[in-house]
């Protein structure tokens, strides 16, 4: 046998063994995960609101924009209306199927476009190192000089009121974090020792990111984006509170909070029923994450 033909067959030979690593390791999570039931038990809770919302035309019972004025304000448990009605007479439980809708997107929406801007900004640092590095991450600390929370006011008050801007505006405010998080992790596995075999068998520098880092790094920064979608929703709906995210007469929890602000008084459990729905989303969106984050710990 050839020094090639030998040398070929010790990389395959790595190569299988690194898969069977790959597929015990992910099994591995899987197990933990089912053995969690705080995660387990958050995680259907997601899966029936967001079955609940996309179905929203067909559960719901009425017209999410349709009101009466002989029917406001009727409370919890009124014949035909479950969960009462708002100040404008529109059934609560429809408004807040409809509402998850436009909750859920500007939760995840900003997350997942930042996850993909800060994950690209945040490797290309770590792996390039030098003035890329310093240049990514210096912008990136000028971001950080401001809370997350008047960075996105401050934004969508410069953009205007409006779904796509506030999506924009939360999407900015999350890019810095990930790009971070993304670049602690690639500086942490960029000169491990496969890394450093990939790049003396002649391999590229988007070859060696794309087979060896980016399936090291993906774990970590997913886990922790997935840990920013209740942030987001928080903050999704603050914007629509404050004006400046969904615009009335839309169907969202933030904007839900705010118009029924003024009924506080006269129907108090009806009033805090979209605030009840983004506490407990966003909880669970966090126990998830931490579900995850604990199963994909190895040394858990």
């Amino acid at each position: 046998m050839s020094a090639t033909t030998a040398a070929e067959a010790e990389l395959a030979l790595q190569a299988r063994q690194a898969a069977q690593a790959s597929d015990g390791y992910w099994q591995g999570v899987f197990r933990r995960v089912r053995r969690d039931p705080v995660t387990i038990a958050c995680s259907l809770v997601l899966l029936t609101m967001f079955l609940a919302i996309v179905f929203a035309p067909l559960i719901a019972p009425y017209d999410p924009y349709q009101g009466s004025m002989i029917r406001r304000l009727r409370p919890i448990g009124t014949p035909g209306h479950l969960l009462g009605t708002d100040e404008l007479g529109r059934d609560i439980v429809t408004r807040l199927l409809f509402g998850g809708r436009l909750s859920w997107f500007m939760g995840i929406v900003p997350v997942a476009m930042a996850f993909v801007v800060g994950t690209f900004l945040g490797v290309l640092a770590g792996f390039a190192g030098g003035r890329t590095n310093m240049l990514i991450m210096r912008v990136t600390d000028v971001f950080y000089a401001f809370p997350s929370v008047l960075l996105a006011v401050a934004i969508s008050g410069a953009l205007g009121a409006g779904i796509m801007n506030a999506v924009l505006a939360l999407t900015l405010v999350f890019v810095p974090p990930i790009i971070r998080v993304a670049e602690s992790v690639t500086q942490g596995v960029r000169n491990l020792d496969f890394v450093d075999a990939a790049r003396a068998s002649g391999a590229g520098a988007f070859t060696v990111v794309r087979v060896h880092v980016l399936g090291n790094v993906l774990g970590p920064i997913f886990i922790y984006a997935t840990s920013l979608i209740s942030v987001c929703m928080i903050l999704a709906s603050g914007l629509s509170f404050l004006g400046l995210g969904t615009r009335p007469p839309e169907a969202e929890w933030g904007l839900m909070l705010n118009t029924l602000r003024t009924a506080i008084y006269v129907q108090p459990w009806v009033a805090v029923l979209p605030g009840a729905c983004i506490f407990v989303t966003s909880i669970c969106f966090n126990l998830v994450s931490d579900g995850l984050r604990q199963a994909m710990d190895v040394k858990g």
